[in-house]
């Protein structure tokens, strides 16, 4: 999709973020929503013969609404200010699976991301146990050129301190310590706007991304 369209729409959505607003430019989104429907479709259509253990995904169920959850946030905005993607294995259940994550928003906000983001309990042991026993797989997934030529390692919170089990000086304390497993590249808006082919550089970055999915798929 064009992207300027679309980072000109949320910008004044930013600006106008309320229900009135929304409905008076309904067309303007439900032109851009179907624009990017598109895109996910390509992209969900390239995934599956990229990473075959994603099976056939259905566009709109990899896609999140533009609302807002606010019943517990200060933030009452009723939008969100970006258009985004989840591709994994069970799409009707955003997050709970390794997966590729595409978002698009003006103000730096577009980005290229992939992993697992805050795994269950359950998930997360058998992460680290992973890690413990075989941590020279996932240390050969973050050094590969596909990799590292969009992702500078993983990133998100870490725990302070050596999770329980595992002794403080643990030679993978580093990946031990982490509470989500993702990687992430973001694109200002100059870049995004600039790219020769949009959809084919996420396509590229979510494949530097296929082995750590897998690591992970493999280990939950």
């Amino acid at each position: 999709m064009q992207l300027a369209p679309l980072f000109a729409y949320l910008n004044n959505l930013a600006r106008n973020n309320n229900r009135e607003w929304f409905q008076e430019h309904k067309t303007a989104y439900d032109q851009l929503r179907a624009q990017f429907e598109t895109d996910v479709a390509w992209l969900a259509a390239e995934l599956a013969a990229l990473d075959p253990a994603l099976g056939l995904l259905e566009p709109r169920k990899c896609m999140f609404r533009i609302n807002r959850d606010v019943r517990f946030s200060r933030n009452k905005d009723p939008y969100k200010v970006n258009f985004s993607a989840y591709f994994t294995t069970n799409s009707d259940k955003k997050g709970n699976a390794p997966g590729y994550y595409l978002q698009l928003g003006p103000q730096g906000q577009s980005l290229i991301a992939g992993g697992l983001y805050e795994p269950e309990k359950v998930q997360l042991s058998a992460i680290r146990q992973e890690i413990d026993y075989n941590a020279d797989a996932l240390h050969q997934v973050l050094g590969s050129l596909a990799f590292q030529r969009y992702f500078e390692g993983l990133s998100g919170e870490q725990l302070k301190k050596a999770p329980v089990g595992y002794p403080a000086d643990h030679p993978e304390i580093s990946l031990l310590r982490h509470k989500s497993f993702v990687a992430a590249h973001s694109l200002t808006d100059a870049q995004a706007q600039a790219l020769p082919d949009f959809r084919a550089y996420v396509l590229d970055g979510f494949r530097g991304l296929l082995p750590l999915c897998r690591f992970l798929r493999e280990a939950v």
